[in-house]
Parts: structure tokens; sequence; C-alpha cells
């Protein structure tokens, strides 16, 4: 889809032919009969844009809910965009910060101007959770394409007042008269994804260098960061020369992003590990931040129960500060595996009952499974090079099976030796 493709998408024909896109079979197998029917009344190209952004509508509901049936997207912008509980949980942060400012506003800061520059705001997801948090914003973008869907959905959603979007260079845009910079750098190519921060588009570093002219600042950086990158021997003085934190977000268990806070939008922490509902709402369950002068967790052998702690709490470097909250271990000092005799309810775990500890075979393994004859047989692995498509086939378990009840299957090593634990979840 071009510019122009997507321009016709906005008029009132082209309007038609997405509501009829959307109301038809957009399945594989009935996909040729939709688009034949469409392009009986209308011409082909504009069917093939209308047709592609009614998928795209689907596929964003997972991101967007209810309100992807009437915002637009681009295949990259849809894959890079925030999910929308997410940006909420972001934009409220934004919010509280502009709030404490509004007493005290600096000089330099526009009355009525946007309260927050966002470098790089794709189809607009964040744009769209600051201003319904009350944060009035600007995006800039270098695709005109990209910039004009954004426009659209500021427009669909009714908050064209709130935000406004141009097009330009993020690297060119000057954060002086906003209270804020938001910044997203690409972190996606053709290839694949990008992990390497040098690697950003534009460079994480030269983001960086332009947010911390801003009196605050946010970035959002991918969840697999390393963390040696973001401060100097580990947990030194910050890269940027500001103050920074840096969060690791989750929701419903999965890691989604990291973003690092700079300037007057830092806490008074380094690191923070964030978990938000499941429902997209960005409610917050539980947030973990360091606790001044807890050490390494103890390492003993396998207590009775098994705490999985989330991805953000590991990500973070917070294992121990989970560890304090169930009374756990470590059975290895080098896998982030909690273990303890007593079970605590937390969402900062999953908990599992460890029924047996066995050296790894798959023979062994095998033979008690066809004991346990489980319904379900759940593989997880922390410290193990294990193939677990390979493992699951050589198990029996490559096809569904009859039984009862589910069977935890946990790969890893206590030192230098590769152990199962076969487990079940705690309730």
């Amino acid at each position: 889809m071009d510019l122009q493709e997507f321009r016709w998408l906005l008029t009132p024909e082209g309007q038609a032919v997405l509501a009829a896109a959307t109301g038809s079979d957009l399945s594989e197998a009935g996909l040729l009969g939709t688009t034949t029917r469409l392009r009986a009344k209308y011409p082909a190209a504009p069917v093939a844009a209308a047709v592609t952004q009614a998928r795209l509508r689907e596929r964003a509901r997972v991101k967007f809910g209810a309100d992807a049936d009437s915002m637009y997207f681009t295949q990259a912008g849809l894959e890079q965009s925030t999910r929308a509980g997410v940006a909420g949980h972001r934009a409220r942060r934004f919010a509280s910060y502009l709030g404490r400012r509004a007493d005290e506003r600096s000089p330099d800061v526009h009355p009525g101007g946007a309260e927050v520059l966002e470098l790089g705001c794709g189809i607009g997801a964040d744009l769209i959770a600051r201003a319904r948090a009350g944060a009035t914003g600007e995006g800039v973008e270098r695709d005109p394409l990209t910039a004009e869907v954004a426009r659209a959905n500021l427009a669909a959603l009714g908050l064209d007042g709130l935000a406004a979007v141009r097009v330009g260079d993020a690297l060119e845009a000057d954060p002086a008269g906003h209270a804020a910079v938001f910044a997203d750098p690409g972190r996606r190519t053709s290839r694949g994804r990008v992990f390497d921060p040098r690697s950003y588009e534009p460079p994480l570093d030269e983001v960086l260098a332009l947010a911390v002219q801003a009196p605050a600042a946010c970035v959002k950086v991918a969840p697999g960061i390393p963390y040696e990158a973001l401060w100097e021997g580990g947990d030194g003085a910050p890269l940027t020369g500001a103050p920074v934190e840096a969060e690791w977000i989750s929701e419903g268990g999965e890691v989604k992003e990291a973003a690092l806070w700079l300037g007057g939008l830092a806490g008074d922490v380094r690191r923070r590990a964030t978990l938000l509902a499941p429902d997209g709402s960005g409610a917050t369950v539980a947030t973990l931040t360091p606790e001044p002068g807890l050490g390494a967790p103890d390492v003993r052998p396998w207590g009775r129960y098994l705490y999985e702690p989330d991805g953000a709490v590991i990500r973070a470097h917070l294992v121990a500060e989970a560890a304090a909250r169930v009374g756990g271990w470590l059975a290895d000092p080098r896998i982030a595996y909690l273990t303890s005799d007593t079970l605590v309810s937390t969402p900062l775990a999953a908990a599992y009952e460890i029924e047996e500890v066995l050296p790894f075979s798959v023979k062994r393994l095998r033979a008690e499974l066809r004991r346990r004859a489980p319904a379900v047989l759940t593989i997880k692995k922390r410290g193990s090079a294990v193939d677990v498509d390979r493992l699951r086939r050589d198990l029996g378990f490559g096809r569904r099976r009859e039984g009862t009840g589910e069977t935890v299957l946990v790969l890893t090593r206590t030192g230098s030796d590769p152990i199962a634990l076969l487990a079940s979840p705690a309730r």
C-alpha cells in the first residue's frame, strides 16, 4: 500500500470498500473469493489495500482491542507498535510527571504547545495513549505513509486536537519548548529483529544524546538489551550522564519491552520490574525494585516448590528480591530458578510443586511419563541445551495423547550436572 492508496481508503468510496472487506471472509480459504467479488466493483489496487487493511485490523485486536476496528495500520507499523496496555501504563507516568510540573513550568516550555515530543511515532500508539491520559504531543515520523496513518488514527479516535504528527527526521527535531521527549527507535529490518543498540534506527546513543536535551525523557528499547549496555560496570554511572531508570515490563507473564526513563521522569531507583494485568488494561499487578543491602540468595538443595520468576524480574536483575518475597533460595547460583519449602502466592513468579528430581535421562523420563500418563506435558528449561521439540517427540508427546492432568518437566542443571524436575502447577 502506498500513500495514494491509503488516502483513497479515507475517502467515502474507500470507506465503503473497506467496510465491505471487513464484513467478508478474510481467511486463507475465503480470501480469493472475497477479493474477486470486490474487484468486480472496484479497481484492483484499492481493493488490495482495503483487504490488507481489514486483515491487519483483525491481527491488531490482540494489541489494541476494540480500537483496532477503527484504526489503520501498516505491516511494519503494527509489528513494532506498543500494545495498548503497555502504552497506557507509560502514558500515566508521563501524565503524572507533567502534573507535577504544572505549577512550576519552566519558561522554556511554551504554554499551549505540545508537552511531549515523540521521535519516531510510528502509527501513533503512544501518542494515542498519552492523549487519552491528558498529555498533548507532537510526533515526528520519517516515513510519509506511516505519518499519514498516525494522523488517521488520531482522527479516528477523536484525539487529533490533542496530538499532531509531522514528517521529518527524528534526529533533526528540537526538544526545546517541550516538557519531555519519548523515542521508540526502530529495532526491526527486512532481515528481522535488531539486538545491537548501535544498529537501532536511529542508533540508541544518538537518540539518547537528543533525548537528554529535554527536562525529562523516555526511550523504548528491546527487552533483551544487554544489561551492561545501560550502565558502565553493570550498575555504575549511567552512560547518558543523566539520571536514568531502566524498567522492564511484562504483560500477562510475557516480557514486552524495556524503557529507559531519564531526567525528571527517572525514579529514585536504577532498575524496576513492572508486571501488568493480562487483560490489556495496563493495570499494574506488581512492581519490584532493588532492596538496599540485600545480598545474593543462598544456594541450597531443591525444596518442595519451584518458583519461576517473571521474565521482567530476571531482566531487571531482581531475582534476589523475588527470592526474599517467597522465602526462597537458588539450587544453582547461575540459574534463575528459585526453590522453597513454603508455597507463597505471588505474581512475581509461577509456582510448581516438585514431585521428583532426576538425573537427565531420556529413557528414564519416558518410563516415568508412561507411568504417570499425563494428558498435557509442559516442558520448561533454563541452563539446558536440550532441543525441546526433539525431546517431546522422543518422549512420545509429539501427538495428542490420552491421559489426565498436567505434568511439568523442567530441564536445568545444578553445577555441571543436567537434571530433570517433574512437577505440577502449585495450587
